[in-house]
């Protein structure tokens, strides 16, 4: 097979990956050239943030533990304040997306360098990617300085994430990948990593529901989210992304479970424009169907895979879908104005958890 054309650009970050490597945070900071690091947190897990801080001992400047989904711009702001007051001169982010993209935002702003130690799967610590959420629309952005200039990956951390959000979690990694599998700006680099990481994570997840503990298959799944992540950040995404935006940001749903919910249905929409991609995604999930396996994964490992499910009503989906196609990405499919009834049939499914068609 002939090689296309294509443009790589590779991050500047670096990644300690392994069972244990939480013992090299103070190497890290030091590293990043940093005295002073404020630790984020959500509140439920204010005490991996102070475990965080004990370890950086003198080298940890407080802990903001109000980290929360999507971003609010109110918390961002005053994070950068709390930052800012403390005299910090880096970030250090455990958690999952929430706490990660509360970094990125403070970040965004003070030009703070961030060290994410990721605790779910969601991938965000790997991208120049935020987002803040105002007045009820989420908007994401990218730009170079919210990348995390350190990435610390300690399977051990994640023995404790709950089976349901391990599986939710892992799904939203796959998600990252499936898409960059078909983005405009592709390259064989990213489709490498694509495939390997939807397989990690793939294998991962039925073993972690067996054995929560299981350190191969944590080690797995956070190995299989990097690469899922790294996707994410080099490449463009597409239909499936803005959907979960959409529903995410204008109605509050749950992120990793709308990405759950809503992928198998935007991978069906998108099989006939992209052949390639879901032949390589079938392939990674050992189905004969990408969008068919993916519904599967989510549902025989007890993932929810209906949108009324997480809280998502009926009323609200012919808005949902105006928003959607209002100011659409780029998909292989079109989905703009004129698709509004497609979308809307698609969220219709999503939305009882039929079968992806």
């Amino acid at each position: 097979m002939s090689v296309a054309s294509f443009a790589y650009t590779s991050q500047p970050q670096t990644v300690v990956f392994g069972p244990g490597s939480l013992q090299h945070l103070g190497r890290e900071i030091d590293a990043l050239g940093a005295k002073r690091a404020l630790v984020l947190s959500t509140p439920e897990q204010r005490t991996q943030a102070e475990r965080v801080a004990d370890l950086l001992g003198a080298q940890a400047a407080g802990i903001f533990d109000r980290a929360v989904m999507h971003v609010p711009i109110e918390t961002a702001r005053e994070a950068r304040e709390v930052a800012r007051r403390l005299g910090a001169d880096c970030a250090v982010a455990i958690g999952g997306g929430s706490t990660t993209g509360l970094g990125k935002a403070i970040a965004l702003d003070s030009g703070l360098p961030i060290l994410a130690i990721p605790t779910t799967y969601a991938g965000s610590e790997m991208t120049p990617i935020f987002g803040l959420t105002e007045a009820g629309l989420k908007k994401t952005g990218k730009d170079p300085r919210v990348l995390p200039r350190t990435v610390i990956y300690d399977p051990e951390l994640s023995r404790s994430l709950p089976v349901g959000l391990s599986v939710t979690s892992g799904i939203n990694a796959i998600a990252h990948a499936a898409e960059g599998l078909y983005a405009k700006d592709g390259n064989p680099v990213m489709d490498l990593m694509a495939e390997e990481g939807i397989a990690a994570i793939a294998r991962a997840l039925p073993a972690i529901r067996r054995s929560p503990e299981d350190i191969e298959a944590r080690s797995d799944a956070l190995y299989g989210a990097w690469l899922c992540g790294s996707v994410l950040g080099n490449v463009g995404m597409a239909l499936h992304h803005k959907l979960c935006h959409v529903l995410g940001g204008s109605f509050d749903l749950p992120h990793a479970e709308v990405h759950t919910v809503v992928l198998p249905h935007a991978i069906a929409f998108n099989a006939e424009a992209a052949p390639r991609a879901m032949a390589r995604i079938a392939k990674a999930l050992g189905s004969d169907d990408a969008a068919r396996g993916l519904q599967a994964l989510a549902r025989d490992n007890g993932a929810p895979t209906a949108l009324k499910d997480i809280g998502m009503k009926e009323a609200e989906l012919d808005r949902a879908a105006e928003i959607a196609v209002a100011n659409p990405y780029w998909n292989p499919r079109p989905f703009g104005p004129a698709e509004r009834d497609a979308i809307r049939a698609m969220l219709q499914r999503a939305f009882e958890g039929a079968p992806p068609r």
